[in-house]
């Protein structure tokens, strides 16, 4: 059997980098499991029925939760949602104050996306003046916390926004009010809604597990490999020529 002699830049090199790569795969798989969850849960609270708003504000866990509110949109203090996508359309989402009058608090509500081809021109969209009643389910959303990118009390309305905290708006309106976004379903007051719940779902997750597990595997056999057959040649030397004899 040929000795192993892989040399030890290259162990160094394996050893560096292949529990890294073990490393990246199990993490993926990892993500792949809480993107399961996040998708499990969310379909069993859409199918459930809505909560009373006074319901949602003692909720522990409110994400993804429906809830059926009534009171009036602060039109007045609208928010634009920049770069939002759909079938390729540049637009934004509309989120808007909405009163909530059974629990006397405040709301932030998506009432959806709406396009905006031409940038010179503002985002037309319309709010109702009278109270309603409509159906929202909370998001929150599964990555970092988005930031509030200006400060709502100086400038023009309706402000256009790359990210947005409702928790960091309320205290800049002087207002008391609920943590996290809701996002409306379909009725009056909605534009278009078909938000995606995840970026990525568990089957990209687990493409990319399946990736880094490659890589690390394709590592390891070049290192057996070059191990096994770095000194295959003989050394130098040790060929011998044979003579002719007359």
């Amino acid at each position: 059997m040929k000795p192993f002699r892989p040399g030890v830049i290259p162990t160094l090199v394996v050893a560096l980098l292949l529990p890294g790569l073990v490393a990246l795969g199990c993490w993926q798989l990892g993500r792949a499991d809480q993107k399961r969850t996040l998708l499990d849960t969310y379909a069993e609270r859409q199918a459930a029925e809505p909560l009373g708003s006074v319901q949602l504000l003692s909720a522990t866990d409110p994400a993804y939760r429906r809830v059926h509110l009534y009171g009036r949109f602060d039109a007045a203090h609208s928010l634009l949602l920049d770069n939002r996508q759909r079938d390729g359309q540049v637009g934004v989402e509309l989120l808007q104050p909405f009163l909530d009058q059974p629990s006397g608090q405040w709301l932030l509500v998506n009432r959806g996306w709406l396009p905006w081809p031409d940038r010179r021109t503002p985002v037309q969209f319309s709010t109702p003046d009278s109270a309603l009643s409509l159906d929202a389910w909370v998001y929150v959303s599964p990555g970092t916390a988005f930031q509030l990118h200006a400060d709502p009390q100086g400038g023009q309305w309706p402000r256009l926004l790359t990210a947005v905290d409702a928790a960091q708006l309320w205290p800049q309106l002087g207002r008391e009010g609920f943590a996290h976004e809701l996002r409306i379903e379909a009725g009056p007051a909605s534009y278009r809604l078909e938000w995606p719940i995840v970026a990525l779902g568990p089957e990209k997750h687990l493409g990319y597990a399946v990736q880094w597990f490659a890589l690390a595997l394709a590592l390891f056999a070049l290192y057996l490999y070059f191990g096994w057959h770095k000194n295959k040649e003989k050394p130098h030397g040790s060929r011998h020529e044979s003579i002719p004899h007359h």
